[in-house]
């Protein structure tokens, strides 16, 4: 319960506090603006608690100049349970700043006076159905929003009456009317009729207690159940006398009880859903307090309590499907609508995206979309190294080279137009193909390599005739490009012209996003795997024991912001990414090499959907190694590497997002809102790597130290080591 409704008033005022009243009131929504007609016995006008609320429509509807404040208390406690003022005195009402339009309507002297504040506390008045006819009809043409009727019977209800319940429920009004004290398992044959007259558009209330369970007085759901509803009518504070809480002279206040005071809980809470969504229809509203009812007694719709008790703070949140304002597409609050990409590392985890969301009702809700955001899921760059079962195959002639690296786990379950490879016995079972490569000496100036799950880069290398140690850990320049990008075919060609090459490469693949993959299956509007493609150039030069080369890449994602996958909600639709590469190796003695290689990126989104103009991303990679061959035989190496996986580094993605909603002509207001991308945290891996030959097999050792993993600045350092050793049998 929200601090500033937790008084002595709000305790002391039953309906309220049983039904989660003060959720909305804290909304801002008390029923100002919204008029609630009570046709009823009339209502004490001298009473503080309706002061400056009481319509000046109010009147006795047989127009014989009848005061409002009647000789029965019944139509004041049915008005103040509705709306009676937030003061500090007495109780409130649900709908505090609702306005009351009192329509006196029990026939001329057939009420009997009370002697006592507590003799009469429900009413034996007389009604005739075709006055209470012309005051709903009344009601209807002087702006209500409400019509209660805390009366009825087991008479029927007039054609005449029924006619004018219909004709207000066409208008949009909500209608609310009593079940009954007849302890009955149908509701009172008035309330029945009014019901079949104007389905969907009248609420029948019965009473519950307080520990919700049905009044003993009550008529139940019955036959009517779909639109029959429990709130607060045994044992209601309090009796008033001159528009004060009445205590006698042993200090007790004296409560009521009736159907006839759970009807105006309903009614308050019709008015606060009025207020705050003045685009709902009076159908509307009572299919929304009927549907958020409190399940009570057997589940679901039952004959005893119809659809449940009251709960208004369930009425006041969304219900259904919710879209964002002035769009169509779903976006539910509860799941996910973005994922980082590795070089965004921690920078969603410090966004904030107001946004206005709809739901089924076309209701307008203020919502953080930032809580649906998902950072990149850190990976152990050691375990995906060291945990897959797979062997390589390699064999080739002079012009020709053919190389397979084979899954042995029998788990590979991505390649399912892959034919098994030409093995024997129980390795064809279970090997697949992961990734192949080949490439091939057209004539001595040019060479043509193909690969499958083999990326563009590696094949240029092998075509470039670049010599590097391979680190278990620490990446290349070139790794973590999109986040997580899964090549499927690359082509590459290389010309040479005397002392200078220049190659040309392409690739198609897809990223699967650098967050738990489980995850990312389940994001909404976005399958796993977009598609992505690359094109290179390349232009490489030997300067005696220096080698160099310079590139550029573009690369375009369709529905992806390098890596970053977003729910269609937002009209993501993809990015162009220029990357600039330089590298340089110094072959410094016969045994000793320095390598350096540098990325830059530059990423324009597209405008499409919501993403604005002016989304423009920078990132950046390095890497420096330094490497020695021959150190404990002739063939191995060791070499140390100190890098920096792909981060961004500037720019943020701009968003159109609707921050305000105007009932009026049901539009929305648009704001940019700036996400940024750069990481609080900073990837660096050091890595010191051994190769060789040992027991007849071929080995490798690492020790590695990584900061701030995946670009999270509060992840605690990774640091480890590993020994890998491999042998044909």
């Amino acid at each position: 319960m929200p601090a500033q409704f937790n008084t002595t008033e709000f305790r002391r005022s039953d309906g309220p506090l049983q039904h989660n009243a003060a959720t909305a009131w804290a909304g801002g929504a008390t029923g100002s603006g919204v008029t609630i007609a009570v046709i009823d016995t009339g209502l004490d006008e001298n009473s503080p608690e309706f002061t400056g609320r009481i319509s000046a429509a109010s009147k006795d509807m047989y127009n014989q100049g009848r005061a409002l404040t009647g000789v029965d208390d019944h139509g004041t406690n049915v008005s103040m349970i509705a709306a009676a003022a937030r003061n500090s005195t007495g109780v409130l009402g649900i709908a505090y700043n609702a306005t009351i339009l009192a329509l006196r309507s029990d026939e001329p002297g057939s009420c009997a006076a009370i002697s006592t504040p507590i003799a009469k506390p429900d009413t034996d008045c007389n009604f005739v159905d075709s006055v209470l006819a012309d005051a709903v009809t009344y009601a209807v043409q002087k702006g209500a929003k409400v019509i209660n009727l805390s009366l009825g019977g087991d008479d029927g209800s007039s054609a005449e009456m029924r006619a004018a319940v219909a004709n207000a429920v066409k208008a949009g009004v909500v209608v609310v009317v009593s079940a009954g004290n007849g302890s009955a398992s149908e509701v009172n044959s008035f309330a029945a009729e009014l019901d079949q007259a104007a389905p969907g558009g009248v609420v029948i209330v019965g009473s519950v207690n307080e520990n919700g369970v049905i009044s003993g007085f009550s008529d139940r759901a019955g036959a009517h159940a779909s639109q029959y509803l429990a709130a607060r009518g045994e044992d209601v504070c309090c009796v008033y006398d001159n528009g004060k809480l009445y205590i006698d002279a042993g200090g007790f206040a004296y409560v009521f009880s009736g159907t006839s005071f759970s009807a105006p809980q309903v009614s308050g809470a019709a008015a606060l859903l009025a207020q705050a969504f003045p685009n709902l229809t009076g159908k509307q509203i009572v299919q929304i307090l009927l549907q958020s009812a409190f399940d009570a007694g057997a589940a679901g719709t039952d004959a005893i309590y119809g659809r449940g008790i009251l709960d208004i703070a369930k009425a006041m949140k969304p219900s259904g499907t919710t879209t964002l304002a002035g769009g169509t597409t779903a976006v539910a609050l509860g799941e996910v609508t973005g994922f980082g990409s590795s070089p965004m590392g921690d920078a969603l985890s410090a966004v904030s995206l107001p946004a206005i969301v709809l739901d089924a009702y076309g209701r307008a809700y203020q919502a953080d979309l930032a809580g649906t955001l998902r950072g990149s899921q850190p990976t152990s760059r050691l375990a995906e190294a060291v945990a897959s079962q797979t062997r390589d195959v390699a064999f080739g002639s002079k012009g020709t080279s053919l190389a397979f690296s084979i899954d042995r786990s029998g788990k590979a379950g991505e390649m399912p137009h892959l034919a098994q490879l030409r093995l024997s016995g129980e390795d064809a079972d279970a090997a697949r193909v992961l990734a192949a490569r080949m490439t091939a000496t057209i004539n001595p100036r040019l060479q043509v390599g193909f690969g499958y799950r083999e990326s563009a880069s590696d094949l240029s290398a092998q075509l470039q005739d670049r010599s590097e140690t391979a680190f278990l850990v620490a990446p290349s320049t070139t790794s973590d490009a999109a986040g997580h990008e899964r090549p499927d075919t690359a082509f590459a060609l290389r010309q040479r012209f005397g002392l200078w090459g220049l190659t040309a490469s392409s690739q198609r693949g897809a990223i699967v996003n650098g967050s738990d993959r489980s995850r990312a299956g389940g994001l909404a509007g976005r399958g796993m795997g977009s598609s992505v493609a690359s094109y290179a150039a390349a232009l490489d030069r030997r300067f005696g024991g220096l080698t160099a080369t310079l590139g550029a890449t573009w690369q375009n994602e369709t529905d992806t912001i390098l890596g970053g996958r977003f729910h269609q909600a937002f009209g993501a639709g993809g990015a162009d990414t220029l990357f600039l590469d330089a590298r340089a190796g110094w072959q410094m003695a016969h045994s000793w090499r320095l390598g350096v290689a540098w990325r830059e990126g530059y990423t324009r989104a597209h405008v499409t959907g919501l993403v604005a103009s002016g989304s423009q991303l920078g990132s950046r990679a390095w890497a420096i190694d330094l490497t020695r061959q021959g150190v404990f035989q002739t063939s191995d190496t060791l070499g140390l590497r100190l890098s920096q996986p792909l981060r961004i580094e500037r720019g943020t993605l701009n968003l159109s997002l609707p921050i305000a909603w105007s009932y009026d002509n049901l539009s929305a207001t648009y704001s940019a809102e700036r996400i940024q991308l750069a990481p609080q945290g900073r990837e660096l891996v050091g890595e010191l790597a051994w190769q060789g030959r040992m027991l007849g097999g071929n080995a490798a050792a690492s020790l590695f130290y990584r900061r701030d993993p995946g670009h999270y600045e509060q992840l605690p350092d990774d640091k480890g080591a590993a020994v890998r050793w491999a042998s044909k049998f």
